[in-house]
C-alpha cells in the first residue's frame, strides 16, 4: 500500500522566511507536530515541536524574529512513497523522529507521514482482524 493513502497529503508546509511563530501557527491551523520548509517545490528541512523547545525556547529566542531556516532540521531524514510501512516504522524508531516527509525522485515534497498516522491506520487494521475473527468464531459451524 502506498504511504501517501496514510500520510497527509498535501503536507502543511511553510517557506524558510517564515517566522517561528508563524510555522506554529501553521502547525496549530494544521493540528499536526510538524511542518515541511520547502522553496521553489523543494524540501529544504523540517521544522517540529522539538525545534521549537530545543532551539527555540531553550536557547531563549523570540518566535516572532527568528526564520525557520535558522532552527530548522536540515537535511531532513525522508523516506519515498516506495517504502514500506514497516520499513518506515523501524527509521522513526532507530532514528528517534516523529514525521517523516515523503519525497519523489527529484526532492519534491509529496507527504508528511507521521507516527501517529501509522498507528491509526495499524490500530484500525487490527480491529478489522479482531471483527473479522469474531465473526468467523460465533458461526454456528465452519460454514455458516
Amino acid at each position: 500500500m502506498s504511504l501517501l493513502k496514510i500520510a497527509s497529503v498535501p503536507p502543511a508546509a511553510v517557506a524558510p522566511d517564515t517566522t517561528v511563530l508563524e510555522a506554529v501557527e501553521v502547525m496549530a491551523e494544521h493540528a499536526v507536530g510538524a511542518v515541511a520548509v520547502v522553496e521553489n517545490g523543494q524540501l529544504r528541512g523540517i521544522f517540529t515541536e522539538r525545534d521549537v523547545m530545543l532551539r527555540v525556547v531553550l536557547r531563549h529566542r523570540n518566535p516572532k524574529d527568528t526564520r525557520v531556516a535558522e532552527v530548522m532540521t536540515s537535511p531532513a531524514e525522508t523516506i519515498t512513497d516506495a517504502t514500506t510501512e514497516e520499513d518506515a516504522l523501524v527509521h522513526m524508531v532507530e532514528r528517534h523522529v516523529r514525521h517523516l516527509p515523503i519525497v519523489g525522485a527529484r526532492g519534491e515534497l509529496k507527504g508528511m507521514l507521521s507516527l501517529r498516522n501509522l498507528l491509526e491506520h495499524r490500530v484500525a487494521e487490527l480491529a478489522r482482524e479482531l471483527h473479522s475473527l469474531d465473526q468467523y468464531l460465533s458461526n454456528d459451524s465452519p460454514g455458516g
